[in-house]
Order: structure tokens, then sequence, then C-alpha cells
């Protein structure tokens, strides 16, 4: 399987949200979660209120039933919206997410940059 398979296969079982829809998640009390690494934060800025987790830390942080979770990670009935950059790694991610159980898990089209391309809030 190539990589754009497995991306494609990943997107088939999202409902992905555009900056709009995701930014109504959030305000509704769904978590947005930033899995950027810090060098794109540091450069482009964060979005107000988002739950920030590396991608390498994901599912110990948003698996309700780890010990290691955060805070937020409170059911798998959570509505969970996973942001990248370009909305590319967080469709794998999101997809990760649903295998473990969080099954209102999805991504935002475009990523962090269509966020801030919208004009949605931006913290530097």
């Amino acid at each position: 399987m190539r990589v754009e398979e497995l991306l494609a296969a990943a997107r088939a079982g999202l409902d992905r949200l555009s900056p709009a829809e995701a930014a109504a998640v959030q305000a509704s009390g769904g978590l947005l979660v930033d899995i950027r690494y810090a060098a794109l934060r540091e450069r482009d800025g964060t979005v107000p209120g988002a739950l920030v987790v590396e991608r390498n830390e994901l599912e110990w942080r948003l698996d309700p039933a780890c010990e290691h979770r955060a805070a937020q990670a409170t059911s798998h009935d959570l509505r969970v919206v996973v942001m990248c950059d370009e909305g590319y790694a967080s469709s794998l991610a999101a997809a990760s997410l649903r295998l473990l159980g969080l099954h209102r898990a999805t991504d935002l089209v475009g990523g962090f940059q269509a966020w801030r391309a919208a004009g949605l809030p931006v913290r530097p």
C-alpha cells in the first residue's frame, strides 16, 4: 500500500470539517487538538483553546482509559477535531483515534493553514 492509499482509506471513514465547522465544534464544547510540532506553532501561532498534543503522544493523551490522558479526554463520545499544518497527518491521526474508540474523531480540511486563511482566531 502506498501512503496516498493509506490516506484515502483513513479519510473514507471521516466526516472531515471545514475551518468554520471546526470552529463551531470547538465553540459547542468539542475538542480541537493541534498536533503540529513546536517549530510550526512558534512560527505560525496557535488556536486559542486548542489542546496542543504533538503527534507522537496523541493516542496516549486522548484515550479516556489511559492513565496518561489529558484532562480533556473524558469520554469515547467526545467530539475531537485533529488539526495539523495542512490537513494530511491529521487524517491519519483521526483514523487512529477512531481505532481507540473515539468514534466522533475527525480532522480539519487544510489544517492550521486553512484555519488561519479563513480569518479564524490565531494567537501569536
